[in-house]
């Protein structure tokens, strides 16, 4: 049986909004180690359940679809955005 982790996203650093980080995702554990092509160099593997990421709305969905395929998984908890307030004026004080 193939371990799965059920995630929501955070908003990379190069992006200034949310659009990417609403969803939850499904994504399985890989299940060997990457190693590189002898002839190109890129990193690969035989797995191919690795290259799988299912979107899902909402916990609940992802969850029930895991159960319904009886996917192992692990819930990540979702990590709270903090924003920090801050005035221009401090960066000359």
């Amino acid at each position: 049986m193939r371990q799965a982790r059920i995630y929501k996203p955070t908003k990379s650093a190069m992006q200034s909004g949310r659009a990417n980080s609403r969803r939850w995702i499904l994504e399985f554990e890989p299940k060997d180690a990457k190693r590189p092509d002898s002839l190109m160099g890129w990193a690969g593997s035989s797995d191919t359940l690795s290259q799988v990421r299912l979107r899902f709305d909402s916990l609940e969905d992802a969850t029930r679809y895991a159960k319904r395929h009886s996917i192992a998984y692990e819930v990540i908890a979702e990590q709270k955005r903090v924003p920090l307030r801050q005035v221009y004026a401090s960066n000359f004080r």
